[in-house]
């Protein structure tokens, strides 16, 4: 995007505030940091809010601009690939319409495009990438410049012409530096790529010390990229510890799907060195990334996720799992628009893994469950096992459910839904097969998303089973009127408390709490309900304000309450209920308890949100953080329960205000006014907040924040009881907001704005 880019939006932020869109003005400028920073739930509701609002506004600049970032933080670091191309080439087409094709962003949406191909299928899609971004013709003095340099240097590497990628970085830079600009880091690091590309790693590693001063595009991402391309750079160097040195640690790569294949061929490179354990959990983790981009359509990166994985599965001994790779390879090959040397790779695979030894069984076959059940669960490899059990496989039944649930655990639900098939289906013996068996093959049906083969296999299962199945499966695809219908009909053929569950939780997310709860409650007295199940019972029970029901639960629990009939209302101490923000993220709210699963809150919002200071909620009364283990720690915890909805809101008005900070006296006083009439006040300001003294220009200790009324109480009354409290201080406090609601004095506040720079 050009530099001009950011002085619109500074000026749209501005027009929108006057225009009294304050909550919009704010939102836009906040897009970049949600795509950046990775905080993806709150992008992926603001920026479509945005672009819708904007739609209905007329302003097309804006509607592009909250698209852009949206697609951004789709394709950058979580590096989506075909499941976004039409999103990004519907963006080039709006970036092409007539009232768009002007704003100094526009070239963005060619290069998000470039970079969602480069995600799909990068040499595939190379030819594309190079003739959109040449046609560009961005002049280096645009800041566009280096992003689009950026991608054509990546789309000439993924063409095979890495000599080619080199001097047009080299070119690049040096126009940039003849325009009075200087690179961005991603620029650098392209040109490091392409220099390792071209088997000059040695340059490589030159160039990415020279390109790390350079300002990045995305500088939250900055350190682990620049960290795994040096790991990189240096173990083809052949100098071991300094790239496990700068290798980023794998919790620190995992929420970075950018990185995955970068990352996993370092590790390649470094296996063999001794400084990197290559382990099971390194297998597990890998498969993860690995069915990551089979669902984002990153087609050329889980080919390459899974060569490099099947190397370092041989190098470890784990000879069934290269195998596997290498038929994922192959088959995910074929949505290559050019596979290139894919299949000499995967024939080079197979052919290592047919010369690797596999280690030996720890006894005879015969004993090999006896060994399983009694190894130790925290140091056992899993991946041994898999290969010590598949002689027994598929025939021996113990054996087959180690065997398959094990082999789900590592990734490969599939291959053990396979055997199972082949075992209790294809046998036709599922009629005598046993529940255990048959829910292990659902549940390994439905991580391996064969939603076909689990309908025929549930045809062929007793009426039980069979509702039960099928209520499984539509529970996990989220189909619940479905699934409350096979989870009901599964209760009735006896399917046990599993159905009850199921039917309960089912009939829960369709909005029937009232039926949820009595579903529960017909257990109350089963030998099989759980503690969890009861909490699950007294929250819905509580939502559908059914006392009854949540003083049966409590008296489950041995949980005393002080009420006998009617709604529960005691005073159970502080909590935080979590709730969400309308920008996606999420906001801690001190409350009273009332209730097993209620919540009065206590802290005033601020206007815009669903919900305020004086409304009951019900949560979940499962803790999201655990109770700290010192008494010291105890003594301050408060403990967080998620909000689940809102049971009555309290009709409360919050009103904002601003100004210097009074006395500590005078700030008691104000604080005990408030509390007497009961009106919930919160300062939203820290220390660090300051203002400007009218005359002397001096910054002085400033506060603000809301106060919240209760619904009898009119913008009258607060606007006089704060000009009472309030008329003695040094400096005035402005509420501005209200002032306006009422007419009353509103120049003064306007003045006391002004003045004080608030």
């Amino acid at each position: 995007m050009d530099v001009d880019i950011w002085a619109w939006v500074g000026d749209t932020q501005r027009q929108l505030h006057e225009a009294g869109n304050t909550g919009l003005a704010m939102a836009i400028g906040d897009v970049p940091a949600q795509a950046l920073e990775g905080r993806y739930s709150q992008l992926d509701v603001l920026a479509p809010a945005i672009a819708q609002q904007a739609q209905n506004l007329g302003l097309p600049w804006l509607e592009f601009y909250a698209r852009y970032w949206h697609l951004i933080g789709r394709i950058g670091d979580r590096a989506q690939g075909a499941v976004a191309i039409a999103d990004a080439e519907t963006l080039v087409e709006f970036a092409g319409r007539d009232d768009v094709r002007d704003c100094p962003g526009a070239p963005g949406a060619t290069t998000a495009l470039a970079l969602t191909q480069a995600n799909t299928d990068g040499p595939g899609y190379a030819a594309e990438r190079l003739a959109a971004l040449e046609a560009l013709e961005v002049e280096p003095a645009s800041l566009a410049f280096s992003a689009v340099a950026e991608q054509y240097v990546a789309a000439l590497v993924d063409a095979g012409r890495a000599d080619e990628a080199v001097t047009h970085a080299e070119s690049a830079v040096a126009k940039l530096g003849a325009a009075g600009r200087e690179a961005s880091w991603e620029l650098g690091a392209a040109s490091a790529r392409a220099l390792l590309a071209a088997g000059r790693a040695e340059d490589a590693l030159t160039a990415l010390d020279a390109a790390t001063g350079f300002k990045p595009d995305d500088p939250v991402a900055k350190a682990h990229r620049e960290g795994v391309l040096r790991s990189l750079v240096l173990a083809t160097l052949g100098r071991p510890q300094e790239s496990v040195d700068a290798l980023p640690d794998l919790d620190v790569v995992g929420d970075h799907p950018r990185d995955w294949a970068e990352w996993a061929r370092a590790v390649r490179e470094l296996a063999g060195s001794a400084r990197i354990t290559n382990t099971w959990q390194l297998g597990r983790v890998l498969k993860q990334w690995i069915d990551y981009f089979a669902m984002m359509g990153g087609y050329h990166t889980r080919v390459e996720l899974a060569l490099v994985a099947g190397d370092l599965a041989v190098s470890r001994q784990g000879v069934w799992q290269a195998r596997l790779l290498a038929d994922i390879a192959e088959s995910a090959a074929g949505e290559l628009r050019n596979p290139g040397d894919v299949a000499e790779r995967v024939a080079a695979l197979r052919a290592a893994a047919d010369n690797a030894v596999q280690p030996e069984a720890p006894g005879p076959e015969a004993e090999l469950v006896e060994y399983f059940d009694a190894a130790d669960g925290f140091n056992a490899d899993p991946e041994r096992w898999v290969d010590w059990l598949t002689p027994l496989s598929g025939h021996d039944l113990p054996a087959t459910r180690r065997h398959t649930t094990t082999l789900g655990f590592l990734g490969y639900p599939a291959r053990g839904a396979d055997i199972y098939w082949t075992m209790l289906v294809e046998s036709g013996d599922l009629d005598a097969a046993e529940a255990q068996d048959v829910s292990y093959l659902t549940g390994l049906l439905i991580e391996a998303r064969q939603d076909e083969r689990l309908e025929q296999m549930a045809q062929r299962l007793p009426e039980a089973q069979r509702h039960l199945a099928l209520g499984r499966l539509h529970r996990a695809r989220e189909r619940w009127e479905q699934a409350a219908a096979e989870g009901e009909a599964a209760v009735a053929a006896g399917a046990g408390i599993e159905a009850s569950r199921l039917w309960s939780a089912a009939v829960q997310q369709s909005g029937d709490n009232a039926k949820g709860a009595a579903i529960l409650r017909d257990l109350l007295d089963s030998e099989e309900i759980e503690p969890e199940d009861v909490w699950r019972m007294i929250t819905m029970a509580t939502a559908a304000e059914d006392w009854e029901t949540v003083r049966a639960g409590t008296a489950k629990l041995g949980m005393p309450l002080q009420s006998t009939e009617g709604p529960i209302e005691e005073e159970m101490g502080l909590v935080r209920i979590i709730l969400p923000a309308p920008d996606g993220s999420q906001r801690s709210v001190i409350s009273l308890r009332t209730g097993p699963a209620t919540a009065r809150l206590a802290i005033p919002q601020p206007p815009g949100m669903e919900y305020n200071a004086g409304d009951l909620v019900v949560f979940d009364p499962q803790l999201l953080e655990p109770i700290p283990e010192s008494e010291e720690e105890q003594e301050g915890f408060i403990p967080p329960f998620a909000a689940v909805s809102m049971l009555r809101p309290g009709g409360y008005t919050s009103w904002f205000f601003d100004g210097a900070a009074p006395s500590e006296a005078d700030w008691t006083e104000f604080n005990e006014v408030m509390a007497e009439r009961g009106w919930p006040m919160w300062v939203y300001s820290d220390d660090n907040y300051t203002v400007t003294h009218p005359t002397s220009g001096e910054r002085l200790p400033g506060v603000f924040g809301w106060i919240a009324v209760p619904p009898d109480v009119t913008p009258v009354e607060v606007d006089a009881l704060l000009d009472d409290a309030t008329e003695r201080w040094v400096h005035p406090l402005a509420w501005l907001d209200l002032a306006k609601a009422v007419d009353v004095e509103v120049e003064r506040h306007e003045r006391i704005v002004k003045e004080y720079g608030l």
